[in-house]
């Protein structure tokens, strides 16, 4: 009976569910069908209203096109918008106006000028004080609807593209003078989409904030002009040696074409070029009846005539590599400290030796450039400490300013195989242990020796100094590929490294400046090494805001001393017997080594004494193929009379390792010496030694209290006395 009842009460739950299912499904039903009913009448509503507007025909065709343009240029500005945001952050600085760049007089080791680098910014003569043919010049090739349009020209635009178009050739510029102001103030001259977005929205932004003569003068002030120049008046002392104030018509169109581009218009790079671009100006001038043809017909007949800068001893690879080292001492060290941003840098540049090199990579090339294929060259001599020398990024900075010696990555060949033995001693190996010169193949890759054939048993030394390539691989195979990548990133190597299996024969992308500053090491006694350019930095007053020996990296202990010497024997042996033998310097211990990579396209020498470091590299811009060059035939040619010169006169100071100074030798024959070379005696100057007491000597003057003490002085104790800085000015002296 209760199982009974039981049953029945499950079976009314089952019913009272059943039913609550049914009720919700109706319930979902009726208002889905309600739903869609109201939808329904709502739509037929809708299309009722909307047939009021109903076109075809040749309206609907307008109305497609404003829809879809309306539609386009909504996401256009959004995109527009999202682009130009990060823009307007560098006009979050309220004083951007007044903001200075940093502005560089560099001097040599001497304290002579070398030159300039940077901004300084000069704007004491008033736009009405320019005179009108120089501004109506700047605004016909410029922008000679300046005053017209808002801050785009856009018929301006489409001139000089139909100009540009009919000469096949770029020679009417798009940009407005404001787009060019926000470019030189805020942007660079990359050449993308994004920037002129970014542009155009920042000089609606410059058109808002100034008045078109302020955009005007901006412009005329802050234009890079070449030569170092910025600004009209800079560039009309600099080309002109005058004021702008005073420049004729001719001189005032030479000006105005340098706006373009002052690298191939400077007329101390390409005069014709220079005066052919001031012809395109006076037609300007004329075609946009700012002048008559009469006016401007003694200006083509009586060209400009800018001084001839085209000599001038300027260092300007040096300067522009060591201008990009001392803003990042200046951003690290001096921010806040120098407030109009002006400063004087006395560099390590020896211009003897400067021009040494230059001479020298410019007499090995014309001489045997087009024997062996190549045209370019690259030139870095440093002190064991880092500190530059000299500098050749390449034969002719006029025609090209690209710093072979800084920016451009080549594989170093042989001249790599240091960094796996150096590593090798590291872990274990030691100058005579033994490797086998024979048949080696890892995976898919079976590399070969350059002469072909193998040795079998060598020495690691014997290895080293005939440049035998399996050796070096089975090296590095025992001691890791990864532990040769920290040593050369412990001895100063920052360029991207990729671990593969080629890599100890010099499968990796070098700058001649990193490859030398790693070598460096080797004559530092193991010590690490910065490379730099400056020595101190001044204050124009004369100040003393940062010096290396004081303020930069403290050298330390990177590589153990053991290690550094047998690198060092091993290295000597590779010139004295191996394949460095044209780089030997009579009276000096000399190690290296060379370098060439596959199908010849670059080849190296790397070598150092106790006294300075140099590496040369040559080769072509195009990674073509030189003929059969090696690092043994013209580097090591070159490098020898590069530093043969830097050590005319010198002590020879000690390479940690080698012992006492080689013999005079018979030397082998060698190519006849190119007059143009300077192979006179270098003039006389100081040592380093000397040099460094001089430069103590002038602290120590700065430092010393005046003559006349005053009561307070003359009662302080003798220890702080005038006396005691006299006998330490006589022990400096002394070289105590």
């Amino acid at each position: 009976m209760a199982e009974r009842d039981e049953n029945h009460r499950k079976i009314e739950k089952i019913g009272r569910l059943h039913r609550w299912l049914l009720d919700l499904d109706a319930r979902i039903d009726h208002s889905l069908f309600a739903t869609r009913v109201y939808l329904g009448n709502r739509w037929d509503t809708f299309s009722v209203q909307m047939d009021r507007f109903h076109v075809a025909g040749v309206k609907r065709l307008a109305a497609e096109a404003v829809s879809e343009g309306l539609t386009l240029g909504t996401v256009g500005a959004v995109l527009a918008l999202a682009l130009a945001l990060p823009a307007f952050r560098e006009t979050s600085d309220e004083d951007w106006l007044k903001r200075s760049e940093l502005a560089v007089t560099f001097l040599d080791r001497y304290g002579n000028k070398l030159g300039e680098r940077g901004i300084r910014h000069n704007d004491t003569v008033p736009l009405e004080e320019f005179p009108d043919h120089l501004v109506k010049a700047v605004l016909a090739i410029e922008d000679r609807r300046f005053y017209e349009h808002l801050c785009i020209d856009f018929p301006g635009t489409l001139r000089a593209l139909g100009a540009n178009l009919r000469a096949q050739n770029v020679v009417q510029g798009g940009s407005s003078i404001t787009q060019q102001l926000a470019k030189n103030l805020f942007l660079n001259n990359e050449r993308t989409l994004e920037r002129k977005v970014k542009e155009a929205f920042l000089a609606t932004w410059l058109e808002t904030r100034l008045s078109k003569k302020e955009i005007l003068k901006l412009y005329l002030d802050r234009a890079y002009l070449g030569g170092g120049a910025f600004g009209v008046d800079a560039a009309a002392q600099y080309y002109f040696n005058k004021s702008a104030r005073e420049v004729s018509l001719a001189e005032s169109a030479m000006l105005a074409g340098l706006f373009k581009a002052p690298a191939r218009f400077a007329p101390h790079i390409n005069l014709a070029a220079a005066r052919a671009r001031a012809s395109i100006v006076l037609d300007g001038l004329v075609d946009a009846g700012f002048m008559t043809e009469g006016q401007v017909f003694g200006a083509r007949k009586n060209p400009a005539k800018p001084i001839d800068r085209r000599d001038e001893d300027t260092p300007n690879y040096y300067l522009d590599w060591a201008f990009r080292d001392v803003q990042k001492v200046v951003e690290k060290h001096l921010a806040g400290r120098i407030g109009d941003r002006v400063i004087v840098v006395r560099t390590g540049l020896d211009p003897n030796i400067q021009r040494a090199a230059e001479a020298a990579v410019e007499a090995s090339l014309r001489q045997y450039g087009r024997d062996y294929g190549a045209s370019q060259a690259a030139v870095v001599v440093m002190d064991p400490n880092g500190l530059v020398r000299a500098m050749v990024g390449g034969r002719d900075y006029g025609e090209s300013q690209f710093n072979r010696a800084v920016d451009a990555q080549r594989q170093p060949g042989s001249s790599f195989k240091p960094y796996v033995y150096v590593t090798a001693l590291m872990n274990g190996f030691t100058p005579t242990s033994i490797v086998n010169d024979a048949p080696l193949c890892i995976g898919n890759w079976c590399p070969k020796n350059y002469a072909g054939g193998y040795s079998g048993p060598v020495t690691i030394m014997q290895a080293l100094t005939r440049s035998i390539n399996i050796p070096a691989v089975r090296v590095a195979e025992a001691v890791g590929r990864p532990k040769i990548i920290a040593t050369m990133r412990t001895m100063g190597v920052t360029s991207e490294i990729v671990n593969s299996r080629p890599l100890p024969l010099g499968a990796a992308d070098l700058t001649v400046l990193e490859h030398t500053r790693a070598y460096a090491h080797f004559a530092s006694g193991g010590k690490s090494v910065d490379s730099h350019a400056a020595i101190e930095i001044r204050t124009p007053l004369g100040e003393v805001v940062w010096r290396h020996d004081r303020d930069g990296p403290k050298p330390t202990q990177v590589i153990p001393a053991k290690v550094i010497e047998d690198m060092n024997t091993m290295l000597h042996n590779a010139v004295e017997n191996g394949t460095g033998r044209r780089a030997r310097i009579d009276g000096f211990n000399v190690s290296g080594k060379t370098g060439t990579t596959n199908a010849y396209r670059d080849a190296w020498f790397m070598g150092y004494t106790g006294n300075y470091v140099c590496g040369i590299w040559i080769g072509n811009d195009d990674y073509s193929p030189t003929r059969r060059m090696t690092g043994g035939s013209l580097p090591a040619m070159t490098w020898q009379k590069v530093m043969a010169y830097a050590h005319q006169g010198l002590d020879p100071l000690p390479v940690p390792g080698l012992k006492g100074v080689p013999t005079p030798r018979v030397e082998e024959p060698r190519v006849a010496s190119n007059p143009e070379f300077p192979v006179g005696p270098r003039p006389t100057t100081l040592s380093q030694r000397s040099s460094e007491r001089l430069q103590r000597l002038e602290q120590l003057f700065r430092e010393a209290p005046p003559t006349a003490p005053t009561a307070v002085q003359a009662g302080r104790s003798a220890a702080t006395s005038p006396t005691e800085t006299n006998a330490s000015l006589v022990n400096t002296i002394r070289g105590n």
